[in-house]
């Protein structure tokens, strides 16, 4: 019998011992919050520098684009002197033949018609350089610049005056979902200058990322990052 009084006394404190007092208790749920809200800013910084990665290698690719596209005709395409996120240079840099009323992009993706080409890209703008025209030893043919470019990588857009046309976008969206500067959902173009004010012998290209509340721009002058 006192060997079975003792057992059960033995028991009795272990559970004691095994249990959680309040103060403890609200120790460790302080303790975990604290390892909970690092965890979440050290995945947004991750989360953060892919956004900025991935625009960044859009940005260069873009670039490219229009490097090659300088050696071919000896001038960058130009820009829409009205507004720099509605530029034409999906066309200029995807190339277009005209078909019928149209201007149809190379791979076929995208179309235009001709008689709006200034209602969206500004009156001095009457058609796009890269473009297969003629015939003979005067045919000129156009040249896909960014070739196997993605779904995401391009979306359609409708002007303010009813045109639809062709964006040049960032795959990561805003990626903040209500940063949208041209007020569509999801749909955050390159901005294209011809003169650049960053760069007035040649062009200013950026693209604005909105990351929790805080503008970053990515672009072709001074250090490339910029937080507005």
């Amino acid at each position: 019998m006192k060997n079975m009084n003792e057992i059960k006394m033995r028991q009795a404190a272990s559970g004691k011992r095994a249990a959680f007092t309040l103060i403890e208790l609200l120790v460790v749920i302080s303790v975990m919050g604290i390892l909970a809200g690092f965890t979440l800013s050290v995945l947004g910084g991750i989360k953060k520098r892919q956004y900025l990665s991935t625009a960044q290698g859009e940005l260069n690719q873009i670039e490219t684009a229009l490097d090659n596209y300088k050696a071919k005709y000896g001038v960058y395409p130009p820009g829409n002197a009205n507004n720099p996120l509605l530029s034409q240079l999906y066309y200029e840099l995807s190339g277009t033949a005209i078909n019928g009323v149209n201007f149809v992009t190379l791979d076929g993706s995208s179309q235009i018609k001709i008689v709006d080409v200034p209602t969206a890209f500004g009156v001095g703008v009457g058609g796009f350089i890269n473009c297969s025209k003629g015939s003979g030893e005067e045919a000129q043919v156009a040249k896909n610049f960014l070739p196997s470019l993605p779904p995401n990588r391009y979306n359609l857009y409708v002007t303010n005056n009813g045109v639809q046309t062709t964006m040049l976008v960032t795959s990561v969206g805003g990626p903040d979902v209500n940063y949208q500067p041209l007020k569509a959902p999801g749909l955050n173009p390159f901005r294209y200058a011809n003169p650049g004010t960053n760069n007035p012998s040649s062009y200013d290209l950026w693209i604005d990322l909105c990351i929790s509340g805080k503008t970053n721009r990515i672009c072709n002058w001074g250090s490339g990052k910029l937080i507005l």
